[in-house]
Parts: C-alpha cells; structure tokens; sequence
C-alpha cells in the first residue's frame, strides 16, 4: 500500500451485486491507514449479507478483519445511517478527499446523474461533483439499456470516473478476492492513491 499521508474518504455500498468490491476497497483503505465514512443503502446492506455471509450477529467491523485480517485497524470506519443528512459528508465544508460508490446500482447512478440528493449518498456523492473532488462509481449493471448510458455520460461530464465492474485478467488472479482487488485497486488509483493490489500491466512478456 502506499504508506503516505492518512486522508478521509467517503464510500457508499449500494444494492447492486458485486459486494466483494465493496469489502475488498473498504480493505484497501483501512488496512492503508485512512478514515472511511461508509454509508450503505438498505439492499446495500442486503447483499452484503447475502453475497459475503456477513453474519447478523457480528458488526460490520469484526467481519471485515475476519475476511481482511487484522490490518484493518490501520484504518478508521465511521459508518452512517443512508437517511441521516446531518452527517458531516453532506457539507462541502467538511474534510473529505474523495468518494466511490461500489457496487453503484443503476437507481444511484440514475440519482446521482440527475441531482436528485433524497438520501446521505446521493447528497455526499452531489457534494463530491461541486467540489471538485473525486468521484469513483462502480456501477454494476448488464446488460446496460439507453438510460444506463445516458446517465454515465452525464456523471463523466459533471466529473466522476466511471469504472464498470469489469476485472482483467492480465495478472492471472486465481482467486474471487484477486477480481475484487482488481477493481479495488483501480478505484483507489482514481482516488489518487498508490496501491501494490494487483501487479500492473508492464508490456509483453519476454
């Protein structure tokens, strides 16, 4: 990992299949030594269980160092209620270096494409665009209509990244948590951060 500076970052789980990105960036960031405010939407939160056998039982804490190890508490997690609008990521005066949104459903991508702010996601990934910060929304959705293009384009045009769920598969992974990397570490590498996730590309082999 990178090693440098500590930062705060916002990321948002939402209900779209692909939960292992979730919990493989939300990895990445702790074991790294940052804050992450996590914010999860009610299918979110479902998938989660349903796709990494979170338990009911257990915080969400304690599960990622079951799944990530103990490199976790490198980090800080400060998680949100989806409804709450009083949080300090719903301000652009509020410290925050970044946002990603993974997996992002098509109904969040409609949202955030369109302004629409009705829930502690949408309005921090609206704050994230008007202040310039970066955006990184994994949106996670196939086969794509009309409308899911559109609104890709729109959320490229007012300044977010747009990184489909798509792993390659150049670095050989032989594991679900290798795909999950892959993705992880392009996102954080569009958050600005280094990252030793996944071995880079490097030209032909000899």
């Amino acid at each position: 990992m990178s090693g440098g500076t500590n930062k705060t970052f916002a990321v948002a789980i939402t209900g779209a299949s692909g939960a292992i990105y979730a919990v493989r960036t939300l990895r990445a960031l702790l074991a790294d030594g940052h804050h992450v405010h996590l914010v999860m939407s009610k299918y979110g939160r479902y998938v989660l269980h349903e796709e990494q056998d979170w338990s009911s039982d257990e915080s969400l804490l304690d599960f990622l160092r079951r799944v990530g190890g103990d490199e976790v508490d490198h980090g800080t997690l400060e998680e949100h209620s989806v409804n709450d609008l009083t949080r300090s990521i719903s301000s652009g005066s509020a410290p925050c270096d970044g946002m990603v949104v993974v997996p992002c459903s098509a109904k969040t991508l409609s949202a955030i494409a369109h302004g629409t702010s009705s829930n502690l996601i949408e309005r921090t990934a609206d704050v994230t665009l008007k202040e310039r910060r970066p955006l990184v929304l994994v949106v996670r959705e196939t086969p794509m209509n009309l409308i899911h293009l559109r609104n890709m384009v729109t959320v490229a045009e007012a300044g977010a990244s747009v990184l489909p769920a798509m792993p390659a598969f150049y670095q050989k992974p032989t594991s679900f948590e290798d795909l999950g990397d892959f993705i992880a570490g392009r996102a954080l590498g569009l958050l600005g951060l280094d990252h030793e996730l996944f071995t880079r590309w490097t030209g032909p082999r000899d």
